[in-house]
């Protein structure tokens, strides 16, 4: 709801006098909140319901956060916009341990990630990670109430609403990379609405779209989801360079593998797929396959 009403409000002062009206439509992923997400399966758990609205002429557009994207869109729907980037980064969360390097062996840490709860475990064996469930408020009660020495969040998510705790510490990438498109938007539309797609054309941030496309890229090349642990994170150097880093672990922490490689900014696709590949080629096709097998 608070990126509905951030794109609204960022339309409304490009065109004062435009109406907007917000159309709340619960899908899948919000609708299945007691089982961890890497159970639920499939692609698309939060934006099919939407999509097909948008494809019935019941919304004109669609503000979703860019990791909940599947890579491939309905005929006829297109990511019109990305605007500017907030944090990718994730943020640890506590009312007792002023950080992740404070919390005591077999501290209870929750997220509903794989992704976080892989690369936590390759740092602290020692943590317990649990699953848990529900927007970002739901949580933090949860922490407040004691059923979790910690949280690991979206440090974005937490920034827009407002929400925190005592002690808080980001992530940097070399402690957590985060997930593909993580704290970016993405406008969707219908590609035949060309007035809209000129008006949603003022809210583009070229440098976020580079980046994005890079990660997407990435993960299309795995053909990964929230069922396995994948992160990427892309970044520009300068005008004409883009750093890629890629990342493919074992649930349990055990391994986890990484890959970083820069390429040309007008290459960001092929330099995604070659991050991608490479960690296919050192081990990540193994650790994908077992995955899925198991999955």
């Amino acid at each position: 709801m608070w990126q509905a009403e951030f794109v609204k409000a960022k339309l409304e002062a490009l065109r004062p006098g435009l109406a907007i009206t917000l159309n709340v439509i619960k899908t899948k992923g919000d609708k299945i909140l007691d089982v961890p997400l890497s159970r639920v399966g499939g692609k698309g758990l939060f934006v099919k319901e939407i999509e097909e609205a948008l494809l019935a002429g019941e919304a004109d557009l669609a503000v979703h956060s860019i990791k909940d994207v599947p890579m491939v869109l309905p005929e006829g729907l297109l990511l019109a916009c990305i605007p500017k980037r907030a944090s990718c980064f994730d943020m640890y969360l506590s009312h007792t341990y002023p950080s992740l390097a404070d919390l005591p062996t077999g501290a209870l840490v929750g997220t509903s990630s794989l992704r976080r709860q892989s690369q936590l475990l390759s740092q602290r064996s020692d943590l317990r990670v649990v699953s848990v469930r529900g927007n970002v408020d739901t949580r933090l009660r949860k922490l407040a109430q004691g059923e979790f020495d910690a949280l690991i969040l979206a440090e974005a998510g937490c920034r827009r609403l407002g929400l925190t705790a005592p002690y808080t510490e980001v992530l940097s990438e070399e402690l957590m990379l985060p997930a593909v498109g993580q704290g970016a938007l993405g406008i969707e539309c219908r590609g035949a609405n060309y007035p809209l797609l000129c008006l949603l054309a003022e809210l583009e941030d070229s440098e976020t779209r580079v980046c994005v496309t890079c990660e997407r890229s990435f993960l299309r090349t795995l053909d990964g989801g929230c069922q396995v642990p994948i992160g990427c994170h892309a970044t520009l150097l300068d005008a004409d360079t883009i750093l890629c880093t890629g990342m493919v672990g074992e649930v349990d922490g055990s391994r986890v593998l990484t890959v970083s490689q820069e390429g040309d900014a007008d290459a960001a696709t092929e330099l995604g797929e070659n991050v991608a590949r490479t960690l296919l080629e050192h081990g990540g096709r193994a650790i994908l396959e077992k995955l899925y097998a198991v999955r």
